[in-house]
């Protein structure tokens, strides 16, 4: 793998922090709407379950382009790629603010969604490139803290914004967004010769790794709404007090990526994904059946450490690989990673109606087994 040492110059200095930054807009982008969705609603004369669907027009785009959006990426040019889409995104978020109907509201959600798609695989791509590979799992860990911080304060910056008008959260990210075009990315960082083709990204080692991811994701990270669930529906908790309890999964994350980083580089990415996944399908069986409202909390924060093993471990392993298309093999695993979270609903709530507790049991049965298997015969390059 070739590495580059990125010159100390301000500029340079300010084009590796963007990589960062660019990790922390997505999942912000994404989860953004969460706690202003009545005022949106009451805008629009919408009910909620209506407003809520600006979440999923952001993220089927979102996830559904990132199975070629890297490949394709990676032939356009990724500098010309990620400035197209950070431009796009500010576009599309200048569309959200001034909306005048609902229906133009999710069409800028979903051209958020998309160019997002072309932001995140090529930036990971990037911090590859200028990664020594026996210090890329701990700078993969900043950049999953940045995800989680974004993940984790999208709520809080919405619901604060909307204090004023639900439309200035959507200036805000425009704003960030034509900075982060403004400054690129980095020289070196994608490979020359041919253009990847689509399939080079789909080898049966990237889809090893992107199941592992999809399984991983979609029954760790993509069931708070079950843990959401038995707060209330076991200990009576209101939504705020819900809220309070769940965001210990993010703020776990944000603290420990970096030390999960460092794991990784020390003790190789398949362990610290089999460690997280294993430990993480232990922690949620107990979420499961304990009688301790504190002992619930504190079980789903160390659950969200848990996660970081998993999303820090295989990005490490595709991006180690011997591909030549670096950006469009983590396009597939963040692809399926997104796709697993969007669809643990449909699969875990008919459960839950069935018996609470086996809903829980069930994800954390696939932790334990699934994951570990899929990562088992994988070789990094």
């Amino acid at each position: 793998m070739t590495t580059t040492t990125p010159r100390t110059g301000w500029r340079d200095r300010a084009t590796i922090a963007a990589l960062y930054a660019g990790g922390f807009l997505g999942p912000f982008g994404g989860a953004m709407t969460t706690s202003i969705l009545p005022e949106i609603g009451a805008d629009f004369d919408r009910s909620g379950g209506e407003a809520a669907t600006t979440l999923s027009s952001y993220l089927l785009p979102f996830a559904g382009l990132m199975l070629v959006s890297g490949t394709l990426g990676a032939r356009w040019g990724a500098l010309r790629t990620v400035r197209i889409a950070y431009v796009v995104y500010v576009l599309a978020s200048v569309l959200c603010a001034v909306s005048w109907t609902f229906p133009v509201l999710l069409g800028g959600r979903a051209i958020q969604g998309a160019a997002n798609a072309f932001t995140t695989p090529l930036l990971l791509a990037a911090i590859a490139a200028v990664t020594e590979r026996e210090r890329l799992g701990r700078t993969l860990g900043v950049f999953a803290s940045m995800q989680a911080a974004g993940q984790t304060s999208a709520p809080l910056v919405g619901g604060l914004a909307a204090e004023a008008s639900w439309r200035w959260a959507f200036v805000g990210a425009a704003v960030v967004a034509a900075l982060l075009a403004w400054i690129g990315l980095p020289k070196n960082t994608t490979p020359t010769g041919d253009r990847p083709k689509l399939r080079s990204a789909w080898r049966p080692s990237v889809i090893r790794i992107a199941a592992t991811g999809f399984v991983g994701w979609g029954c760790l990270g993509g069931i708070s709404f079950l843990v959401a669930f038995r707060l209330g529906d076991g200990f009576g908790l209101s939504a705020g007090e819900r809220g309070v309890v769940l965001t210990g999964f993010g703020l776990a994350g944000i603290l420990t990526a970096r030390l999960v980083g460092r794991a990784v580089d020390r003790f190789g990415a398949k362990r610290c994904v089999q460690v997280g996944a294993i430990t993480g399908g232990v922690l949620l069986a107990a979420v499961a059946t304990l009688p301790s409202i504190w002992a619930v909390g504190l079980l789903w924060a160390l659950a969200g450490a848990c996660s970081q093993g998993v999303v820090v471990g295989v990005h490490a392993m595709v991006l180690t690989g011997d591909s030549a298309n670096r950006g469009g093999s983590v396009s597939v695993v963040q692809s399926l990673r997104f796709l697993g979270g969007a669809l643990s609903p449909i699969a875990f709530v008919p459960l839950y109606h069935l018996d609470p507790v086996v809903a829980l049991l069930v994800p954390a049965a696939l932790l334990v087994v699934v994951a570990p298997l899929a990562v088992q015969r994988h070789q990094a390059g």
